[in-house]
């Protein structure tokens, strides 16, 4: 509980306790600071092309979509499989169409394969159709085609004063 004191023994050096003080900096945090290694990106999730959800699906990941999905779907990157149905809105950061999707698209960038159908409108930065991909419907270039809302807005009617 109690400690002797080290002031008054004589094996103690006091040059070299006072020598540990001076050497430590004195705004040296008690711990130091190591960064945590980057977090490893997950896997997509894959919906097997035996599965049928009815439903909406969002995540902040990936998805990759071989079976059927009637509902919207939100993700970062989105992979409709040869084999796959989507019918609902989808948007994403990165859409990449290989199967057959009767909805809207929204996506910055959208690629549809020579094995796309797609049955619906598509909005976006960027845009790829490669030959042979079926596509009915409209597409418009938005720089922010995420955001619904984001639609481009009328040229205001000019004011005049009286």
């Amino acid at each position: 509980m109690f400690s002797k004191s080290k002031i008054n023994d004589p094996s103690a050096k006091p040059d070299a306790a006072a020598a540990e003080k001076t050497a430590a900096p004195i705004n040296k945090p008690a711990t130091e600071f190591k960064p945590a290694a980057p977090k490893a990106k997950p896997p997509a999730s894959i919906l097997s092309s035996d599965l049928h959800v009815t439903g909406n699906l969002k995540t902040t990941g990936d998805i990759q979509v071989e079976g059927r999905v009637d509902g919207d779907i939100r993700a970062h990157l989105l992979t409709i499989g040869e084999g796959a149905t989507v019918k609902g809105e989808i948007i994403a950061d990165d859409v990449v169409v290989n199967g057959h999707v009767i909805g809207r698209v929204r996506g910055l960038k959208v690629r549809l394969t020579s094995t796309a159908q797609v049955e619906g409108d598509i909005i976006h930065k960027t845009i790829a159709i490669e030959s042979g991909a079926h596509f009915e419907g409209s597409v418009q270039r938005q720089d922010d085609p995420l955001n619904p809302g984001a639609a481009k807005k009328p040229a205001a009617a000019p004011t005049t004063k009286e």
